[in-house]
């Protein structure tokens, strides 16, 4: 499994809103992230100007500081400068950076310092003017398909020229396990032909160990400090405790999965003749007898004649006497 040049999964921790509008809490989150093992830290970059008008309406009022959904993201904004700042400490921590654009102006900011990749949010795939500047960079996208039916993904991935990972998701926070779809994993890859994912948002690790085993090669989670921080996504997001958890549990299976079961039999062949068995005499046998079944019996260790070739030995004349609980072998036989 392989994306942006991964040899295994991707692993994003997502900061989204979470650090408030702080500056500091957002580099405080590169470093636990980094911390944690992930492989990318991945942040949303608002202009409110430019996405949002003073009447859109709010989907959860959350906020005692904001009189209105427009205001939230105006206290979200970062400069230019902020954000270069944010790049370069995330590379300086190993991590990629990311960030979900929410209008052309913010991607044409975003493209000027250098971005590696575009993460696609999901309320952004029905946006063909968004859609458009981003596949026009050539980059590498990540599509969430959170809100999207199959003919709006089928639409999207069509567009796309350069390296593509189609995301699962489910724009519920939490999402319940019902919801996750992970069955969809797999059939976006048979569909698309192209890397897949998930993008979760139910605040455990669970979904994000059982993508893994059916292929996924990017996986995307909220993050929080705290489970008492504030915010929107703080019950859709996992701890910095629970990512290093998670990114344990990826790499630990990533190990797991790729087994050659006959190599792996060659290799367990000492072991294997201490646990098997081999037909034995049942009792002293002297030279010249004819073997019928009470004078076999199936004991440890193996090595001998194998208990499923028992019945070839019925009838046969032994060549050479035999101890009790001796193994026997093929040219004791005539």
């Amino acid at each position: 499994m392989s994306f942006l040049g991964r040899s295994g999964c991707l692993l994003i921790g997502e900061v989204a809103q979470a650090h408030d509008g702080s500056l500091g809490a957002a580099h405080a989150f590169i470093d636990a992230i980094a911390a944690a093992g992930a492989d990318a830290v991945k942040f949303q970059t608002h202009i409110a100007a430019a996405e949002s008008t003073p009447g859109e309406p709010w989907r959860v009022r959350f906020s005692r500081q904001d009189e209105s959904r427009y205001d939230y993201w105006k206290r979200m904004e970062f400069t230019a400068e902020q954000w270069a700042g944010l790049k370069v400490h995330a590379e300086e921590r190993g991590l990629l950076f990311l960030s979900s654009p929410f209008s052309v102006e913010a991607a044409e900011m975003l493209e000027r310092l250098g971005m590696k990749a575009w993460k696609v949010a999901s309320g952004e795939v029905s946006n063909p003017v968004l859609l458009d500047y981003l596949i026009g960079t050539g980059k590498p996208i990540l599509l969430s398909t959170g809100m999207s039916p199959l003919e709006e993904i089928d639409a999207a991935v069509k567009k796309v020229r350069a390296p593509l990972a189609v995301m699962q998701c489910t724009t519920a926070y939490p999402c319940p396990p019902e919801k996750l779809g992970l069955n969809l994993i797999p059939f976006f890859r048979e569909r698309y032909g192209c890397a897949v994912g998930l993008s979760d948002h139910s605040g455990t690790i669970y979904p994000g160990l059982a993508a893994l085993t059916l292929g996924a090669e990017v996986l995307e989670v909220h993050v929080t400090l705290s489970r008492e921080a504030f915010g929107p996504d703080v019950p859709a997001s996992l701890t910095t405790a629970e990512l290093r958890q998670l990114v344990e549990g990826v790499r630990f299976l990533e190990r797991a999965l790729p087994v050659d079961k006959d190599a792996m039999a060659v290799e367990m062949e000492p072991l294997r003749r201490m646990f098997t068995k081999s037909v034995v005499a049942r009792c002293d046998l002297p030279e010249g007898t004819v073997l019928a079944p009470e004078h076999l019996a199936v004991k440890k260790p193996g090595g001998g004649v194998a208990p499923a070739r028992m019945a070839e030995l019925i009838g046969g004349r032994l060549r050479r006497a035999v101890k009790a609980d001796e193994p026997l072998r093929a040219e004791d036989l005539d």
